[in-house]
């Protein structure tokens, strides 16, 4: 099973980081986590950058580029581990579109 989360409330991310806890040790082939809106500055905090070192090769981390550009993060500024993709829109689109089922905490 292939599962994409969503954040786009900075509010969420504590929400979803349990919920990925609960789902990441179950038989799944891949979780991907895209993050867009004003959710994106939770890619600075401390708290998620600890997650995503905990889960690095287990979860996928996207970063909408849009959403940085709105929000004056820039790429250096986000943990090594993170990908940016050019629309959060779209890359939850194209991967829904390839069979990964949408979970928006």
């Amino acid at each position: 099973m292939e599962i994409v989360f969503h954040i786009d409330d900075l509010a969420n991310w504590p929400i979803a980081m349990s919920n990925i806890e609960n789902t990441v040790d179950h038989i799944l082939t891949r979780i991907v986590v895209v993050v867009n809106g004003p959710a994106i500055t939770g890619y600075l905090t401390d708290d998620v950058k600890q997650f995503i070192t905990k889960y690095h090769g287990r979860i996928t981390f996207h970063a909408c580029h849009n959403a940085m550009q709105s929000h004056d993060v820039t790429d250096n500024q986000l943990p090594d581990q993170v990908v940016v993709v050019p629309n959060g829109i779209i890359d939850l689109a194209k991967l829904q579109n390839s069979g990964y089922r949408y979970i928006k905490p």
